[in-house]
């Protein structure tokens, strides 16, 4: 009764925004790209694996957009070196999150989820037929999930988080949560207080256990040419890479630079926009800015600008910032001095380099109060956060042992992959033939 009105109120609000969302489409690439898709049309390289006479069932593993395809990218190659029996497809819902999972994946495996509409989903199921899905962190599709309980086929989440912003709405709607989420067969939250919250808004809890942060298991992956450029290039200079700013913050960044510069003249800023779409418009304030700065996009061989002290570097690629925090001598973490709930700390802390954010930290509170608790993270707000960043530049011993406390939170707290994937692997175990799963590998 629950999903009836659920797609009733879907249907409404398809019919009442097509307006809205067809001007999207016609004015913006990025609502336009894998609509059909999106809609049902089943990629023919998908196919029907067990249609089409494939031997291997297969595995689908949903993850929304970039930063959920780096949480997974270390589970991804571990699931398929667990299970070569299997075909692993992954999902994603955003553009970027698309572009970003076919570098890493591969193209032939990797498609745009469907539209939560009961005939998109049935269309999915019917051509993979998967053995399984596995959701990562907390994307509950209704349509999606009711159409694998109904096939019999067990739906896993892991890297499981109820964020605070998002718990008021979880908890109002439990009820209408729990008749879906009772019959997950394997929940895996990232901290206690995820496992407890997931409980509570209606997950089994003799399906719920703590299987930790996946991105604590994330390295960076193989070193990107940005990575190779800068080194070459950049010889004597210290860098400042400030990763997935919102709005706001490149402004605060550019008003701080001159602080910065008289700490150390020597300084390079790099600039990396949370958002693609943003790319044009930080490249207009740093034209604004009267400083001197370089698109990374227009800096390829065979002609490369050499960098300067006190230039900017604008960062408008996808999937380079992971492996140029590690040039950092600090690193500042975006969507934390606007009240956006902040983003990863982890991937510069893997390489030892010291981090600084601002204080809406939300969405990695359990990371950040780790790193907290070690003093392991700097955590400013408003115009402190360029004071924090000078004086790290100003005291580099206290700088490196700062980030080589955060690099040991970092390899503490690792082990989530090994125990995401034994979990399936038991998971799979109870619902298919024997014969498919591997002996455990050493």
């Amino acid at each position: 009764m629950i999903l009836f009105f659920y797609n009733l109120a879907l249907l409404a609000a398809l019919v009442l925004g097509a307006p809205f969302w067809l001007w999207r489409m016609a004015a913006t690439k990025k609502y336009r790209e894998g609509i059909r898709e999106r809609l049902g049309r089943v990629p023919k390289r998908l196919g029907s694996v067990r249609l089409r006479g494939a031997s291997r069932p297969a595995i689908w593993l949903h993850a929304v957009s970039v930063g959920e395809v780096l949480a997974v990218s270390r589970f991804v190659s571990e699931l398929e070196r667990a299970f070569p029996a299997h075909r692993l497809l992954v999902s994603t819902t955003t553009r970027t999150g698309q572009a970003l999972a076919r570098q890493r994946f591969g193209a032939e495996r990797v498609f745009y989820c469907p539209l939560d509409l009961p005939w998109a989903v049935r269309a999915y199921l019917d051509a993979i037929q998967p053995a399984l899905l596995i959701l990562a962190e907390t994307e509950f599709w209704p349509n999606l999930l009711s159409g694998c309980f109904r096939r019999g086929i067990p739906a896993a989440v892991v890297n499981a988080r109820i964020s605070d912003r998002s718990w008021p709405r979880y908890r109002a709607l439990s009820a209408l949560w729990k008749p879906l989420l009772s019959r997950l067969s394997l929940v895996l939250a990232q901290s206690e207080l995820d496992a407890e919250r997931l409980k509570a808004i209606g997950c089994a809890p003799e399906r719920v256990s703590v299987g930790g942060n996946l991105k604590f298991d994330v390295r960076a992956a193989e070193e990107s040419e940005a990575v190779r450029l800068l080194r070459r290039q950049t010889a004597g200079l210290r860098l400042v890479v400030a990763g997935s700013t919102l709005g706001g913050e490149e402004a605060a960044l550019l008003e701080a630079w001159p602080q910065l510069l008289a700490a150390d003249p020597n300084l390079v800023l790099i600039l990396a926009p949370r958002h693609p779409e943003r790319f044009g418009a930080v490249a207009a304030l740093l034209d604004a800015s009267g400083r001197a700065w370089l698109r990374r996009s227009q800096w390829q061989q065979p002609i490369q600008p050499m960098i300067q002290p006190g230039q900017i570097l604008l960062l408008d690629t996808i999937g380079e910032l992971a492996s140029v925090y590690s040039l950092a001598s600090v690193a500042f973490i975006g969507g934390s001095l606007v009240p956006a709930g902040g983003h990863n700390p982890l991937e510069p802390a893997q390489f030892g380099v010291p981090v600084v954010m601002g204080p809406s930290y939300e969405n990695f509170r359990a990371i950040v109060e780790d790193l907290r608790a070690h003093d392991a993270i700097r955590i400013a707000a408003g115009n402190d956060f360029a004071d924090a960043l000078m004086d790290l530049l100003r005291n580099p011993s206290a700088a490196r042992a700062l980030g080589e406390r955060a690099r040991q939170v970092f390899e503490r707290q690792a082990g989530a992959t090994a125990r995401s994937v034994a979990a399936i692997r038991a998971l799979l175990a109870e619902s298919i033939p024997e014969s498919l799963i591997p002996e455990e590998h050493a």
